[in-house]
């Protein structure tokens, strides 16, 4: 055993080489028994074991897909997953454009399950979200999913029941144009498909922070930090900046949930270790479609000595453009294309943590390799991160805790009643002109925000769109922003905002929960949106964490701070201390989820539900 070098706490002993880097042939090595006892056929076809990272991709209108266990082992030690097809991840499914696909989902666990089609515009009854748009396959049964496909571009698929997606059921899609129409031109397309692997039992992982929120935070500032900081800026100021940290009770490293302490990082479902390959022929464009499909992770991936052209996101096509890397989080797909001229490239895909990575190899035939970076230092959260727009004030004193962007419970005893408002039927009081042609950058709190369930709350957050994030600013290389990303033909509805609804991101992570507006899911009501309507949803980030928001249903187009259209989205990266605005046309009746899509923030209370009517 050893201990958790903060805490004390015994750990268990794994060699910390194997668990983040992997085995060689970790992955999926056999079925299950299913239902009843009887082990359950493997497709036709596909041996026990399946070869890493070579998930098929399945063509055409119909597909079975069956949701079973698996036996499979990334670190040494063997451990139960939830699969697809026998497969982690599952099969790549290729649509096109146009098509009315059907899918029948068999159960073959002893519990409910579900698949949502992350990203897909379709019949809320379609969407397969257990509770909110039907009740969820029962274990021993089948249930058709068929729907028109309207959309092309890179997606992907998922459970959304329980911890099943963090523990494998999960797959890519690809939707082509309708046939004779062309796509962004390349010569070969591969899927690469990013996750996350833990070996402990997601509750457990779940009970652990409920406990203590920094449990698997190794990058806690140490003695040498702070005599690092005493040295450069003086002992005052270092004492001063560990006393505000302390005072706050948070921590500036706190940048992920997990981390590599628990997690394998995998590339098409295989570990460092273990090199996925993809094969090129020099001289090819090669189209790569990146999805973050982990549970907990959000990725800053790119290819030393490749420039990225980055052509889609979110499976939408954007104008072109040229970067180093980019960061992106669970839920989001990025779509580049390279031209290799060497005989092998390095995916280097690394958690935002600086705890570990994922990597892979673009190569002209199997076997070779290319050096694998070292992962890039740590970074701290800064004051902006913490304080929004006053965080360039991050020079004065601290030690009294009078820091007019951020309030921590000092406003305990006001009357907020004023503030009490019902943020989801919210519209702006009446200005000169059009109040609503520039997003508000004022924040409305309601009262639910001043209770338990909130540590934080930033009054004067940031709306700039132009910041990379924590640990990729100044670093030498061209990241891409959300500033950058600008959606071929512009907005899908002309019409301005009739009215704004104002939502806050909140948590605590001393109790580790995480809300809506200080409410978590199973005490909230759901948010209403008028059948038709088209609204402004301004998202205020009140915590030093960056959440990948996710509105199932409908699209999510993102403003700039001035009103004008960015891009069109279906999951949106929300960091620390920052407001974000996007437009929605309610176009679709039903009932729909919205949430972050870090599964253990969402399954602590950090999601909604949506009805249009």
């Amino acid at each position: 055993m050893q201990r958790h070098p903060a805490t004390g706490i015994l750990l268990p002993d794994l060699p910390r080489r194997r668990f983040v880097q992997g085995l060689v042939a970790g992955g999926v090595v056999a079925g299950l028994s299913g239902l009843g006892g009887g082990a359950w056929a493997q497709p036709a076809g596909r041996p026990a074991q399946a070869a890493a990272g070579t998930a098929p991709v399945l063509r055409g209108t119909e597909f079975d897909l069956v949701v079973g266990e698996s036996l499979v082992n990334f670190t040494g030690k063997p451990r139960v997953a939830t699969t697809i097809n026998g497969m982690l991840p599952g099969p790549t499914l290729r649509w096109r454009e146009g098509d009315t696909v059907t899918i029948r989902v068999t159960n073959r666990l002893r519990e409910a399950t579900s698949i949502h089609w992350h990203g897909i515009i379709l019949p809320f009854e379609m969407d397969g979200v257990p509770g909110i748009s039907f009740a969820g396959i029962p274990p021993g049964e089948t249930f058709t999913y068929r729907f028109k496909v309207a959309q092309r571009g890179s997606y992907w698929y998922h459970s959304h029941s329980g911890f099943q997606e963090m523990t494998g059921v999960y797959g890519g899609i690809v939707i082509d144009p309708p046939a004779g129409q062309a796509g962004m031109q390349a010569d070969r397309d591969h899927t690469v498909l990013l996750s996350d692997w833990t070996d402990e039992d997601p509750m457990r992982v779940l009970t652990k922070l409920k406990v203590q929120g920094d449990y698997y935070n190794y990058n806690q500032p140490t003695v040498v930090d702070f005599f690092r900081d005493a040295s450069r800026d003086g002992l005052k100021q270092a004492l001063d900046k560990r006393r505000m940290w302390n005072q706050m009770r948070m921590s500036p490293t706190d940048l992920a949930d997990l981390s590599g302490a628990t997690l394998t990082y995998l590339t098409n479902g295989v570990p460092p270790a273990g090199n996925w390959t993809g094969l090129f022929r020099r001289g090819e464009k090669v189209r790569l479609r990146f999805i973050n499909g982990s549970g907990n992770t959000f990725y800053d991936v790119r290819i030393p000595g490749l420039k990225l052209r980055v052509v889609e996101v979110d499976g939408q096509d954007i104008e072109p453009v040229t970067v180093d890397e980019f960061r992106f989080g669970p839920g989001e797909t990025c779509d580049v294309i390279v031209e290799p001229r060497d005989d092998a490239y390095t995916i280097f895909s690394q958690a935002m943590d600086r705890t570990g990575y994922a990597r892979g190899t673009l190569a002209v035939t199997q076997g070779l390799s290319a050096p694998v970076p070292a992962l890039d230092k740590a970074d701290w959260l800064t004051m902006t991160d913490m304080m929004g727009e006053m965080g360039g004030m991050e020079g004065m004193d601290h030690g009294g805790m009078a820091m007019p962007g951020m309030s921590h419970g000092a406003m305990q005893g006001m009357d907020h009643g004023a503030m009490a408002m019902d943020h989801s039927q919210h519209a702006m009081a009446s200005m000169a002109g059009n109040p609503l042609k520039v997003p508000s950058k004022t924040a409305r709190h309601a009262r639910t925000e001043y209770g338990a369930s909130t540590d934080m709350r930033v009054d004067m957050a940031r709306t700039n769109l132009d910041d990379p994030g924590i640990g990729l600013r100044n670093n030498g290389r061209r990241v891409l922003t959300l500033a950058d990303q600008h959606t071929i033909g512009g907005a899908m509805d002309p019409r301005g905002p009739g009215r704004e609804v104002e939502l806050h991101l909140t948590g605590n992570m001393e109790r580790y929960t995480w809300s809506f507006d200080g409410v978590e899911f199973g005490n909230s009501t759901p948010v209403y949106f008028k059948y038709g309507e088209r609204l402004r949803v301004i998202l205020h980030n009140d915590t030093m964490m960056t959440h990948p928001m996710h509105l199932h249903g409908m699209w999510s187009e993102l403003e700039a701070p001035d009103g004008s259209f960015l891009a069109r989205r279906h999951t949106i990266p929300v960091q620390p201390a920052q407001r974000i605005s996007f437009l929605v046309t309610a176009d679709a009746l039903g009932r729909w989820a919205w949430h972050c899509h870090l599964m253990l923030h969402m399954d602590a209370g950090m999601f909604r539900e949506v009805v249009v009517a």
